[in-house]
C-alpha cells in the first residue's frame, strides 16, 4: 500500500493521542525506557487494524514482535493517522511517552516522519515502502508483486471470460508493478487474459470500491482483485456476484467461501522484530536495514495466502511449483522482454530489473485495459 496523501481519516490531535494509542504499561518517566529495562516502540496505522487488508496485516505483525521481543519493549499504537501534519503530532507524541522507536506503516507517513526525525536524531524511525532515508530512518518492504504475480498465475487458470479486474488506489510505482505483475502472471498461463484496471484515488473508501467493482463485473470480468488498503468491501462483492477473488495485503478467504482463489499476503512479524532487535542491540545503524531494505517470497516477508475450494489441484501444484521457482531464481516475475501499452519496450530481452528499476515504474503492459492517470 503506497499512496500520495490521502482524504478522509481526520483525526484530531487529541483524539489520535488519547484514545488511539494503546500501551502495554505506564509511559516511562526516563523517557527511553531505562527505567524499566524496555524500550518503548511506537506503531502508526493510516486506517483501522481490522481492515482485512494493509492495516491488519501491519497490526498484526506489532503484535507479533511484541510477542517475540517480551518485557524488552513497550508498545504503541496508532491507528486512523491520516498523512499530514496530524501524523507528525501523532509521533511527537510518541515520543513524549518515550518512544525511542518508531514505525510510521504508510506511504504518505514519509514526510511527516522525516520531518520528525530531523527534529528528534536519537530516535530511530523504520518507514514502510518509502524511497527516501534519512541517518536516522530507513525503509523496508516486501516484494509483494512476486506473490501478486501468483495470483495473477490463479486468476489466468480460473478465468471463464478471460476477463479479469483490478481495483486500485493511486498511480504510484508499487501499484502500477503490481498490476503489471497480475497481467503477467495471467498471461503467462493464459494468452488471451486481459486485465481491466480501475483508479479509485483512494486507499479505502467502500462506496468506489463497490461501484468499481459492479462496473467491471458488468463488464464480464469474472475475477477480482485489488490493490487497497481495505480489502473486505471488494472479496464480499465478487462472492456476492458469484464470481471470484484474489486477496491482497491479508487473507480473506473467511469473506469468500465460495469465489476466493488465493492472495498476495504480508508476513510482518518476524521482519519487524529483527528491526527492533537490531535497534536494541545496537546493530541497526549502518547496517542494511538503515537504508532501503527489500525482502521476498524466499525471505518470508510475503507469501500466498491459502488456496480456496474452488481452485482444483492440479492449478495449486501450477503455482506452487512457480512459487518454488521464485524461492529458487529459476522465475523472475517481471522480466523482458516487457512492452507497455503502446507496445514500446520497457525491458529489454532478458533483461531481469532490480527491485529499484522496477520501484520507478510508470507504465502499464501490454494486456492491460485503462490508462494511468496523469
Amino acid at each position: 500500500m503506497m499512496g500520495k496523501k490521502r482524504s478522509g481519516f481526520l483525526v484530531s490531535a487529541a483524539l489520535g493521542l488519547s484514545l488511539l494509542m494503546l500501551a502495554c504499561g505506564p509511559a516511562s518517566p526516563a523517557g527511553d525506557g531505562a527505567a524499566s529495562g524496555t524500550t518503548t516502540v511506537g506503531f502508526l496505522f493510516v486506517g483501522p487494524k481490522d481492515d482485512y487488508g494493509y492495516n491488519q496485516a501491519a497490526y498484526l505483525g506489532s503484535v507479533e514482535m511484541e510477542k517475540a521481543m517480551g518485557a524488552r519493549v513497550k508498545v504503541l499504537r496508532a491507528e486512523n493517522v491520516p498523512e499530514t501534519e496530524e501524523a507528525e503530532r501523532v509521533m511527537e507524541g510518541m515520543i513524549n511517552q518515550g518512544a525511542k522507536v518508531i514505525f510510521p506503516t504508510s506511504y504518505g507517513h514519509l514526510d511527516p516522519a522525516l520531518n520528525v526525525a530531523k527534529r528528534h536524531p536519537t530516535v530511530t524511525f523504520i518507514h514502510q515502502g518509502g524511497l527516501k532515508t534519512a541517518p536516522n530512518l530507513g525503509t523496508y518492504f516486501g516484494n509483494i508483486y512476486e506473490t501478486v504475480y501468483l495470483g495473477g498465475v490463479a486468476a489466468g487458470k480460473m478465468t471463464k471470460t478471460n476477463k479479469l479486474g483490478f481495483i486500485v488506489s493511486f498511480p504510484i510505482p508499487q501499484v502500477l508493478m503490481n498490476i503489471n505483475a497480475f497481467e503477467q502472471g495471467a498471461k503467462s498461463v493464459n494468452p488471451n487474459a486481459t486485465t481491466a484496471v480501475v483508479f479509485t484515488a483512494n486507499w479505502c473508501d467502500p462506496g468506489k470500491q463497490a461501484e468499481a467493482a459492479n462496473n467491471l463485473i458488468a463488464q464480464g470480468v469474472d475475477v477480482l482483485t485489488q490493490h487497497q488498503d481495505c480489502s473486505k468491501t471488494i472479496v464480499e462483492t465478487a462472492e456476492r456476484r458469484g464470481i471470484m477473488s484474489v486477496g491482497y495485503h491479508a487473507d480473506a478467504s473467511a469473506l469468500a467461501p465460495k469465489g476466493w482463489l488465493t492472495g498476495a499476503v504480508w508476513n510482518w512479524g518476524p521482519l519487524y522484530t529483527q528491526e527492533v532487535k537490531a535497534v536494541l542491540d545496537g546493530k541497526w545503524a549502518g547496517s542494511p536495514m538503515s537504508g532501503k531494505y527489500r525482502l521476498g517470497i524466499k525471505d518470508g516477508a510475503v507469501d500466498l495466502a491459502k488456496f480456496g475450494a474452488a481452485v482444483p489441484a492440479d492449478v495449486q501444484a501450477l503455482i506452487k511449483a512457480k512459487q518454488k521457482d521464485i524461492i529458487d531464481g529459476k522465475l523472475t516475475p517481471i522480466e523482458g522482454p516487457v512492452k507497455d501499452q503502446s507496445g514500446n519496450v520497457k525491458i529489454a530481452a532478458g533483461v531481469k530489473p532490480s527491485i529499484d528499476d522496477l520501484e520507478k515504474t510508470d507504465y502499464l503492459v501490454e494486456g492491460v485495459i485503462g490508462s494511468v492517470p496523469r
